[in-house]
């Protein structure tokens, strides 16, 4: 057994913890978090954990972080106390395994919401009953002059009270330190000792209030990332056995026939294998125009079939669809994870002495205790506390609804002072396949479609890039593919192959050549192909085609096949508009040679002294680093298992859904829908959540400012300081709100 102490308190905690691998982050009551290290490293574990703790029903809310290792749970104690859920909680992380706990399903859309739910949301708004009571016997005793007993209205106030009480004394003598609590303890006493009860009575239920509010307002953000995960649907229809049959979506396999009809959402991931419909993606991807699914066309759950009836083959269900997975992220996200919220509340922490002295001070010297009572109601930091999380969990939702997964609200405040921007370049600025441009021919020899056709019979089902681009350029230009009888693959080298009695090489130019075969003709036409340019002072008409396969038939060369990865067509709006309008510092860093990297680099107007090619792994860790030690905020995208050690050094890391696992698991930022355009969507929203907050700052603290300058000198009036403390702070939780409201407004939703 051992004993655990809080790390926020440093006091010793009674609760007991048999595991050495779970332990106690810190708490406060009502809430606490652990670290578990099992979590990080047993997938089904912290499955299995959620599920159980989402069906106890002390659990109000509990939260998993994998790659972390901890969990945090929100917890109410009902008819214990908080030792016994404390302890109750630990039994269940340390005994998930031998407890059969089935998962608690949320309803169907179409059931009425539960009982415990309406209970929460009643809970919320309760809070104002005993201020409430307590305001009314105030006033009926007070300026109305009722016969209403002065004990009763104290009493009532007093209860009304006590959460602030509580919180107070929970903060001084356990966490032993002075909080915003302890100063509204002190404001109410002030107002309390005059014997005016109404002035503190009216200050607690504005309180209560501006909460009630603030919690709304955040409450209707997360709400939007709750309908999503809805939206995924309920119910699907399977062809199973040559019978149709509706099951719930996530008992659907991988493999089933599913069918959606006009009107219902699609609930896999999937190719479309019968029918054609209109789809909107909206809900995704949070593009308005509707597409066209036609047999082939892959399509996701959560998307919408406005016509048609279609017939998908499941490759993802459940939780492996993107929706899903873009939920998962969602809600996992620390949005209170920010340097924004962090200044705020070591501001918090800072304001508080000042706050007390100044408050003693006008006491000292007015003996007012309503003008000290004012100047400890007002404080810079709660509206900035609320509004950056609703700002932050707003923009992740926006960015989610384009396809586009933020990990964290730290990591948006990056993005948005990022200025410099370092790719990789195979498969993120080109495409990553191999594609044929052209054939070149020696003269007076083979056309180029006889040439391609020998390529591409010689190639055909060799499991090579640069063989299947052969194989499917050629079926694109019609050229018929003849059978092969005799082959032999030579790894890294080439092919022989007979075909139609012909012998048939294709290969480097070394394979050639060790075959016998003479290319000196070729390049006395070509001398750009040689991989040493013969013009390297001069512009060269074929510069950009330095990759070749040579073709040869009965021991004659008759001519090469041009080959290279080609640039992504978003890429050139995207550095243009990187460099141009935001005015960053664009670099290309890639393992390739640097023939090839410089030859991208010229096609997308990146400077060359900005090319860093034959990097390997640490090398591109290296240069990173070097970036960010000359005081530049660097964000990183790549996509393949080399470049997870450069994501990981980045002050952003950017990735794609389909991009290595590694690489996709280390990236702050995912494109799910692989297009780097919305990599410029993301720093958008990233700048005007930046934006939003500073516009909140300013909306906060200017009120206040004034406010206490008043409190200080002429005076100012408790009921008016609340009133201008939580207006200023209910405003900017409001304003976080607006783009969140403004897009849906423009989606028309």
């Amino acid at each position: 057994m051992q004993t655990i102490k809080s790390q926020k308190s440093g006091s010793t905690s009674p609760l007991t913890i048999k595991t050495p691998t779970i332990s106690l982050v810190h708490g406060i009551p009502g809430r606490i978090r652990f670290r578990v290290m099992r979590l990080s490293v047993d997938q089904n574990y912290a499955k299995n954990l959620q599920a159980l703790l989402d069906s106890d029903n002390h659990v109000k809310q509990a939260r998993i972080n994998q790659a972390a290792g901890s969990i945090a749970i929100n917890y109410q104690t009902q008819d214990k106390s908080e030792k016994e859920v404390r302890e109750h909680l630990v039994y269940l992380m340390e005994n998930v395994d031998n407890l059969a706990i089935p998962v608690v399903r949320k309803k169907n859309d179409s059931q009425l919401a539960t009982p415990e739910a309406e209970d929460e949301h009643e809970g919320e708004w309760s809070s104002l009953v005993n201020p409430g009571l307590a305001t009314l016997l105030a006033f009926l005793g007070g300026p109305l002059k009722l016969p209403i007993s002065p004990q009763l209205s104290f009493s009532a106030l007093a209860i009304a009270a006590f959460p602030v009480v509580k919180r107070a004394f929970y903060s001084l003598f356990i966490d032993r330190r002075i909080n915003i609590d302890c100063l509204d303890f002190l404001s109410l006493s002030l107002g309390a000792i005059q014997g005016k009860l109404l002035t503190p009575a009216l200050v607690l239920t504005l309180h209560e209030l501006g909460d009630v509010i603030r919690e709304q307002t955040a409450r209707s953000t997360e709400h939007q990332t709750a309908d999503l995960l809805d939206a995924i649907g309920r119910f699907a229809w399977v062809e199973r056995d040559g019978e149709k049959q509706q099951i719930p979506s996530d008992q659907v396999r991988q493999g089933d026939t599913v069918i959606v009809y006009p009107g219902e959402q699609i609930p896999v991931d999937g190719e479309i294998l019968r029918g054609e419909a209109v789809i909107d993606q909206q809900q995704l991807t949070g593009e308005s125009m509707p597409v066209v699914g036609k047999v082939g066309t892959f399509v996701y759950a959560s998307t919408l079939v406005r016509s048609g009836q279609i017939y998908i083959q499941a490759e993802r269900v459940g939780t492996q669809t993107r929706a899903a997975a873009s939920i998962e992220l969602l809600q996992k996200a620390p949005v209170h994870d920010t340097r924004m919220a962090n200044y705020a509340s070591q501001m918090a922490d800072k304001l508080i002495m000042p706050s007390l002295v100044l408050a003693g001070i006008v006491l000292a010297t007015t003996r007012d205790p309503g003008r000290a009572a004012s100047i400890l109601t007002l404080d810079f930091v709660t509206g900035i506390r609320v509004s950056v999380p609703t700002a932050f969990l707003g923009a992740l939702n926006h960015t989610t609804r384009h396809g586009i997964l933020v990990r964290s609200g730290r990591t948006l405040e990056m993005l948005a002072e990022i200025d410099t921007i370092v790719f990789d370049k195979t498969g993120t600025l080109t495409q990553g396949n191999i594609a044929v441009v052209d054939v070149e021919t020696v003269a007076g020899r083979m056309s180029a479609k006889e040439v391609l056709a020998l390529a591409a019979s010689a190639e055909q089902r060799i499991t090579h890039p640069v063989a299947e681009a052969i194989v499917r350029y050629a079926e694109e230009q019609g050229v018929t593919i003849s059978p092969r009888t005799e082959w032999d693959y030579q790894v890294g080298l080439g092919i022989r192959a007979k075909i139609q009695d012909q012998d048939v090489l294709v290969g480097s130019a070394k394979f050639l050549t060790q075959a016998g075969v003479d290319l000196d003709c070729f390049y006395e036409h070509h001398p750009c192909f040689l991989e040493n340019c013969a013009y390297p002072n001069q512009e060269c008409p074929v510069s950009e085609w330095l990759s070749l396969i040579y073709v040869a038939c009965n021991g004659e060369f008759q001519g090469a096949i041009q080959y290279k990865d080609p640039v992504r067509p978003e890429s050139m709006p995207l550095i243009v508009k990187l460099q141009k309008e935001y005015g960053m510092e664009v670099h290309l860093l890639t393992g390739d040679n640097e023939v090839r990297a410089k030859m991208v680099a010229a096609e997308l107007k990146i400077p060359e002294s900005q090319v860093h090619a034959e990097a390997f792994p640490d090398q591109k860790a290296a240069i990173v680093r070097d970036l960010r030690r000359a005081g530049n905020t660097v964000a990183f995208v790549g996509d393949g298992l080399n470049d997870s050690v450069a994501l990981a050094y980045a002050d952003v890391s950017v990735s794609f859904e389909n991009g290595s696992d590694v690489a996709r698991e280390t990236a702050d930022v995912v494109l799910m829908n692989n297009n780097l355009s919305s990599l410029l969507e993301a720093i958008a929203i990233a700048k005007e959540t930046k934006n939003l907050i500073e516009q909140n700052t300013v909306m906060v603290v200017g009120p206040n400012l004034v406010a206490l300058g008043f409190a200080s000198t002429l005076g100012l009036h408790p009921l008016i300081a609340t009133v201008i403390h939580n207006g200023s702070a209910i405003a900017a939780g409001l304003n976080s709100l607006r783009p969140l409201v403004q897009h849906q407004l423009e989606s028309g939703n």
